[in-house]
């Protein structure tokens, strides 16, 4: 099996969206460092081909800043205000959550704005990859990817290695193409966004838009 050590993988978030509350600041000690979590508001429209009617869905992200754009780009923040976020997925280790840990952070003041959502990330297989017909008789695909990537922390003052594991969705005929080429312990590239099981602690999944299977 691949060792997490063996290279440095990439994982790359784009958010764009409204803030849901106004951010609370507090600090940490040693180095003196601001930090916040907010939540963002990504929203996505489109047409239903059966109805004739625009349909939307609102995903709420977690997100977590930390050090010199916590102070630049949300001191002035309020709830409703567009937020532009860059950064990676992490796992908060105080709260039992899936976040976005921003790298950085634009403030815009209040109004209305086509969303953003969209992550791009290198993996590694690390489960069997199931083909499920929903009752609507579309295929989906299923599976598991673990992240292994380095980013500097401000608040340790070194490099930090952030390993995490999600579940990815892939649907119609790329569904059909991952069932029949991944392999377990692949490498892959994954284009799409991110998305949120309806459960109780909203765990977040990767929702595919295009994959690429690599060689080793």
């Amino acid at each position: 099996m691949t060792s997490f050590e063996e290279h440095n993988q990439q994982c790359a978030v784009t958010l764009l969206g409204n803030l849901v509350a106004k951010p609370e600041i507090r600090y940490l000690a040693n180095p003196v460092l601001a930090v916040t979590d907010i939540t963002l508001a990504t929203t996505h429209k489109w047409l239903d081909k059966k109805s004739g009617a625009t349909k939307e869905w609102t995903s709420y992200h977690n997100i977590k800043a930390v050090g010199r754009i916590v102070e630049s780009a949300l001191q002035q923040a309020n709830k409703g205000d567009v937020i532009f976020v860059q950064g990676y997925i992490a796992n908060n280790k105080q709260q039992p959550l899936e976040i976005v840990h921003a790298t950085a952070i634009e403030h815009f003041a209040k109004s209305y704005t086509n969303a953003i959502n969209q992550v791009i990330c290198s993996a590694t297989i690390c489960s069997n990859v199931q083909l499920i017909t929903t009752e609507h008789n579309k295929q989906m695909a299923t599976f598991d990817v673990t992240i292994s990537h380095q980013v500097y922390s401000e608040h340790k003052q070194k490099l930090v290695t952030h390993q995490i594991s999600r579940p990815v969705h892939v649907w119609g005929k790329q569904a059909l193409y991952v069932h029949k080429n991944a392999a377990f312990d692949q490498s892959i590239i994954i284009e799409g966004k991110l998305a949120y099981a309806n459960n109780n602690t909203r765990s977040q999944f990767l929702e595919a838009i295009q994959v690429h299977l690599l060689k080793k």
